[in-house]
């Protein structure tokens, strides 16, 4: 493959596709880094960053108290002061966690460290918006938190790991949940009855129709923000449980990869699992992802025509 062009912002080494197999037609381009700090943060995010601007939101999860493997609080805040007029933003949780409430929420934000900045619960005093789906087979609309929409642009800043339902969490599942409101919007992503949901999360539709329905959710996001959202994962501390779990998820058992970031949704997911499949210590978090057909997040993006799970993963110095 050839030489990818150098960028003013930071400067790249090239491309390679990290399967190996051969494909025709365009490629979306994923930014990659092993280096996993601040400087390496700011760097992957300059070759991305062109339409940003105005209000940002930066949707992470801030997680369950005092969570092991939530993204270190000093390298977001070093992230966030190269980029002004940016609030994280998060809505509260449908589980009854540390988040459930806003005013758990607030407190658990205090435990975890976000205190150097402005957080949005987007979704506070219950206050909503509908997002409509375009293109959707199981919804018209998601409902989400209401402050979205004072927002011009936003950043999805991803811990990419494991989790319990979707097998894995990347940039779609970061938005296709972590924007829904906590209980009308998560109830209508996890398709079940907001007033009478199974009581065991087990009894939820899973696997393949979750996955379509978290797409759609994360499709209504990206189509609002259309070219004024770009996508960050960070792969470190990868265990096979989501950050939801807080001190009860399972330790990582396999070495940190690095960063990516991508204005493509599905390249930059596609891009992370493929880096999972080729690393030879990841048979617990593929274990996860399989058993709960966590791939298909990637099919259902690819139907919805919100991305290219074709690309150039391209290194960035």
């Amino acid at each position: 493959m050839a030489d990818a062009k150098k960028i003013t912002q930071a400067p790249v080494i090239g491309s390679k596709n990290v399967t190996g197999t051969n494909y025709t037609g365009t490629a979306a381009k994923v930014y990659f880094t092993e280096k996993i700090d601040a400087e390496s943060l700011i760097k992957i995010y300059q070759c991305v960053n062109s339409e940003i601007f105005g209000k940002v939101a930066i949707k992470l999860h801030t997680g369950e108290k005092n969570g092991p493997n939530i993204l270190p609080r000093d390298m977001v805040q070093k992230f966030m002061a190269q980029i002004p007029n940016s609030a994280i933003v998060e809505c509260n949780t449908l589980y009854h966690g540390d988040r459930y409430t806003t005013e758990d929420h607030r407190e658990t934000l205090k435990v975890n460290g976000w205190t150097f900045c402005p957080v949005d619960i987007m979704d506070a005093d219950e206050k909503t918006v509908d997002l409509p789906v375009r293109g959707g087979k199981h919804h018209k609309f998601i409902t989400m938190g209401a402050n979205i929409v004072n927002y011009d642009s936003m950043i999805v800043l991803t811990h990419f790991k494991g989790h319990a339902m979707g097998g894995f969490g990347g940039s779609m599942k970061n938005i296709g949940i972590g924007n829904a409101s906590g209980h009308r919007g998560k109830n209508q992503v996890h398709l079940v009855d907001e007033k009478n949901p199974p009581e065991n999360y087990l009894d939820w539709p899973m696997k393949e129709r979750f996955m379509e329905s978290m797409a759609e959710s994360a499709k209504a996001t990206c189509d609002y923000f259309g070219k004024k959202i770009v996508f960050i994962n960070v792969m470190r501390r990868m265990s096979v449980d989501c950050d939801c779990a807080g001190t009860s998820a399972a330790e990582p058992t396999m070495k940190d990869i690095g960063i990516c970031a991508s204005t493509d949704i599905l390249a930059i997911d596609q891009a992370c699992c493929d880096l999972v499949y080729s690393a030879s210590d990841s048979h617990d978090l593929k274990e996860r992802i399989e058993s709960r057909a966590g791939l298909h997040q990637l099919t259902a993006m690819k139907d919805l025509k919100m991305g290219n799970p074709q690309y150039e993963l391209i290194t960035v110095k």
